[in-house]
């Protein structure tokens, strides 16, 4: 009886194939909690693809995944001197956001992060110049940036990396290689196209690993039904059953990320509009629940438990049985799952 994560594997890897035709030489991302897959599956899955590089979030990912994968790994999050040390293979790549942070990895393999509009991490124009020196005892792999999802100011994504491509050549710094992310397969072929000496490798998480979104399914298994009638009390707050129907116990709880959300960008009145109605009736204890029975997402009886979750499914709905699944609609990047099933 498990929170189970369904994959139809041929689909799921027939995904992967065709972002990879449309992303030649693509660094695979794995970072958090894998996507939802966990990192031991996707660096099985990266080896698959024939990946030589495969992007992790932190050193400590790192240090776990190197026995599941005999590439190289980069680390996304840029070193900062005084970090705790990690022992780390030769193999690992460290991302680097600063001349300083480049003077503290003498001798080591080193990608640089320019600043985009992202305004997150990079390197700045100004920083240019002094890069020249700072540059000669590490092995540079690269330089990187990382762009935003959103324009909303219409601004192009290629015209920005190529605006760091002329700074870049402006300065007389190497160019041999640019790591990307968020761009379409058509902005990479026109860099391509604009920059040949220079090879732009994309790397790639969500669109990778959750670009198909029905080869996958999480699914809660049923642990108990009871009937309860209008007005009986239930649950650790004995609270009052609004209606007949059933209290179903399903695998699944706050341990697994159930009911738990990352906020999310809101664009558009509807979507803003449903928000607040979500909120106004949380503040009755009406909470919607990711899972699905008889075509309907149905309520929470109560906030979820550590690793169940208990539904009200009303008596004009059928009633569920013991062993059988509900569908949940479950955010990959915030959800562990009991078990793993291929198809």
């Amino acid at each position: 009886m498990a929170l189970t994560l369904y994959v139809d594997t041929a689909r799921w890897r027939a995904h992967h194939k065709h972002v990879q035709e449309q992303f030649p030489g693509l660094v695979p991302v794995c970072k958090g909690n894998g996507y939802g897959f966990g990192h031991e599956r996707l660096a099985e899955e990266a080896t698959r693809l024939g990946s030589d590089v495969l992007a992790v979030g932190t050193t400590y990912e790192a240090a776990r995944i190197k026995d599941w994968f005999g590439g190289d790994l980069l680390v996304l999050t840029p070193y900062r001197r005084g970090e705790e040390p990690v022992p780390l293979p030769d193999r690992v790549i460290r991302s680097v956001s600063s001349i300083d942070g480049v003077y503290g990895l003498v001798g080591a393999r080193v990608v640089i992060e320019v600043m985009s509009s992202m305004k997150r991490h990079g390197i700045s124009e100004q920083d240019l110049p002094q890069l020249h020196s700072a540059i000669e005892n590490v092995r540079l792999e690269g330089f990187a940036i990382h762009l935003p999802l959103d324009r909303t100011d219409g601004s192009d994504a290629v015209e920005e990396v190529i605006g760091w491509m002329d700074r870049l050549r402006a300065a007389r710094l190497p160019l041999h290689t640019m790591f990307v992310s968020h761009l379409k397969a058509e902005d990479l072929a026109r860099l391509q196209q604009q920059f040949p000496q220079t090879r732009f490798r994309a790397r790639i998480g969500t669109r990778l690993w959750l670009g198909d979104h029905d080869s996958t399914e999480y699914r809660g298994a049923v642990l108990d039904v009871t009937r309860v009638s209008k007005g009986d009390r239930f649950g650790y707050r004995q609270q009052k059953a609004a209606s007949d129907g059933f209290l179903v116990v399903v695998a699944g709880g706050t341990s697994h990320g159930v009911g738990l959300e990352a906020p999310k960008a809101l664009h558009g009145v509807m979507p803003r509009a449903k928000g607040v109605a979500r909120a106004g009736l949380a503040t009755v204890n009406r909470n919607l629940s990711p899972f699905v029975w008889g075509g309907k997402q149905r309520w929470f009886a109560e906030p979820p438990h550590m690793q169940v979750s208990i539904l009200f499914v009303p008596s004009d709905a059928p009633e569920p049985k013991v062993g059988e699944e509900l569908v949940a609609h479950l955010r990959h990047t915030t959800t562990q799952f009991d078990r793993i099933v291929d198809r």
